[in-house]
């Protein structure tokens, strides 16, 4: 059984990144710069009266030597920000665990039937739904009513074969007026939250049976059944 945690590995490594890189160029920064005004001063110091130095060209140096101490400034801020917001939505999401989210990812099947939610195109006629494996090898299909309303898969295919205990998913096939085929959508169903974590910034969750989805892809929410 996978134990219900709440991880932020990727946005830890971005972040953990992103500072010591910021870290790499203040130090950068902060090294050329001393080296800059200690030539500057050299040059300023030994030039030719009858032939001053462009003042110009200094001025613009140190320009660019501003604007780039900005840049570090502004990546420090990010970094900064990037940490509380992502603190902020892991403690909003911890209480999604041992919660059931609705998916159109695999779900888990052990012995109880899974509750299908089927999305009908306009204009279907007919339906079918069709199951496939955590192989992506389609494993069962039976003719379902032309309905949102949901429906159980036992488990059991039109031949009377018992699938065995495993992660599935499901789609929804129609035909409309004629026999013409429509476009086929995924169907969803719930399965529980073991973990929620964010990657590269993105909030994801992991369902039991190992199905991972961006949190955004969750339509519904529910206590177990």
């Amino acid at each position: 059984m996978i134990s219900p945690t709440v991880t932020s590995s990727g946005s830890s490594a971005t972040i953990a990144s992103t500072a010591a890189t910021s870290a790499q160029a203040d130090a950068v920064l902060s090294s050329d710069f001393e080296t800059f005004i200690k030539m500057l001063t050299t040059q300023a110091k030994y030039q030719d009266p009858l032939e001053p130095l462009d003042s110009s060209e200094y001025a613009a140096q140190l320009a660019q030597f501003s604007m780039v101490e900005q840049q570090v400034l502004s990546n420090d801020l990010l970094t900064a920000l990037a940490g509380q917001l992502s603190s902020s939505t892991m403690g909003q999401m911890a209480g999604w665990i041992g919660m059931e989210g609705r998916t159109t990812a695999a779900v888990p099947f052990n012995t109880d039937p899974v509750t299908i939610y089927p999305d009908p195109p306009i204009g279907a006629q007919e339906m079918t739904l069709v199951v496939y494996n955590s192989s992506g090898t389609e494993v069962d299909r039976l003719a379902m009513p032309v309905s949102s309303e949901p429906v159980q898969w036992a488990g059991v295919t039109s031949s009377g074969t018992v699938l065995p205990a495993g992660s599935y998913r499901f789609e929804t096939e129609a035909l409309g007026a004629g026999g013409t085929e429509l476009p086929s959508s995924l169907a969803e169903a719930y399965a529980p939250i073991v973990e929620v974590s964010t990657v590269s910034g993105e909030a994801r969750v992991t369902f039991a049976g190992g199905s991972e989805v961006s949190a955004t892809a969750i339509t519904a929410l529910r206590e177990p059944v």
